[in-house]
């Protein structure tokens, strides 16, 4: 297996579920941070949001995001509002989310049309395993990691 689809297959493992993230947007002038729920497919964190909040709002504005994982992840990507979450295109993966997030029902209003699914395409990130006796250096873009093992150079 290559250093890359290790990589994946972590982050599928580790992020395929319920997960805390924090993710970073800008409005052009100042930065904002804040922590949400999400769930990890092929190279995208999603969300189960709304689409007047700040964060949507921002990233219609200024789609390149930044977020922090609890779990031994950080990263950069592009945020896209996919819409409604009762869109026939969004049908399979607000299937996903309803079956990772157990508290989906409670929190999201799918009548309103602005309950939407934020999804985050990953572009790079570091993924550490071991308490950092493994790294890897992530190119989502371009299929290809890095591996740097108790913090020597990367591989």
């Amino acid at each position: 297996m290559s250093t890359y689809d290790t990589a994946i297959s972590i982050m599928a493992e580790r992020f395929g579920k319920d997960n805390l993230i924090a993710i970073a947007t800008t409005d052009g002038e100042r930065l904002y941070n804040r922590i949400v729920d999400a769930y990890y497919e092929d190279g995208a964190f999603y969300v189960s949001t709304h689409a007047l909040s700040n964060k949507i709002r921002q990233i219609e504005s200024h789609p390149d995001v930044a977020i922090g994982a609890v779990d031994w992840f950080s990263g950069h990507g592009v945020g896209r509002n996919l819409g409604w979450v009762l869109d026939p295109k969004n049908a399979e993966i607000r299937s996903k989310l309803r079956e990772a997030f157990v508290w989906y029902d409670e929190a999201n209003n799918e009548q309103d049309e602005n309950c939407c699914i934020l999804e985050i395409r990953l572009t790079d990130g570091m993924l550490i395993k071991d308490h950092h006796a493994l790294r890897y250096q992530i190119d989502f873009a371009n299929a290809a990691a890095l591996l740097s093992e108790n913090w020597g150079e990367f591989k």
